[in-house]
């Protein structure tokens, strides 16, 4: 390929990836359905015909959106957790970089795909299928590393990982519903003793502990 090839092609890669950047934090707070062209032209001041270009239709400036978003969860959130122990450990990684990744703003709009869930779960379509997809995955890894902690004995076995996984989902969930909606940052330390108790309660030492006798039983 010819060195002036090379630099159109690197040159509208960085240019694509900046007009994503201005997308995926304009959706957080105001939908993907306050994307368009014509905004993000005037934001990044660019012509709208040069934004177009990058994208092609609403509909695939969108899902470029939403995978910028996801890219970005995975680098914030996941990818981190994977530098701790499978179990217990990776779960509790998991959701407290997910709540920091809340708590820090990392989006505007704090949680992307809260909010993308919320305005595409009655909208079929593209759009709607791809965010359910990655929420679906997200759950799916939650539901594993419970799983993965009971083969190791962490977890006693009469846990239902999916059920787990949806309360411990529900509690980071409601952290960002509060923290955006009330601006209330003690959501945070709510969801963490809310999230250390299940996961202690659900846990193999939590089960061996002796209940204590009431007066009575004896």
């Amino acid at each position: 390929m010819k060195p002036a090839i090379l630099y159109h092609t690197d040159q509208a890669t960085k240019t694509r990836r900046e007009i994503l950047q201005v997308a995926v934090d304009i959706a957080s707070a105001e939908g993907l359905e306050g994307l368009s062209i014509g905004r993000l032209a005037t934001e990044l001041h660019m012509s709208k015909t040069g934004t177009f270009a990058h994208f092609g239709s609403k509909e695939q400036l969108q899902l470029a959106t939403v995978e910028t978003a996801k890219e970005i969860f995975q680098e914030e959130v996941v990818q981190p957790a994977f530098q701790s122990q499978r179990g217990i450990s990776r779960l509790k990684a998991m959701l407290e970089n997910w709540l920091g990744y809340v708590e820090k703003i990392v989006f505007r709009g704090g949680c992307f795909f809260a909010a993308a869930s919320a305005e595409f779960d009655s909208r079929p379509g593209a759009v709607r299928d791809k965010v359910a997809a990655l929420t679906r995955a997200w759950m799916g890894g939650l539901q594993e590393e419970i799983a993965f902690a009971q083969s190791l004995n962490e977890m006693r076995a009469s846990v239902n990982p999916a059920q787990l996984a949806f309360e411990l989902h529900a509690y980071v969930q409601e952290a960002n519903w509060a923290f955006k909606l009330f601006d209330d940052k003690s959501a945070f330390p709510c969801a963490r003793r809310a999230i250390a108790d299940s996961i202690a309660a659900a846990s193999r030492k939590a089960s061996r502990r002796k209940i204590p006798r009431r007066r009575g039983d004896e």
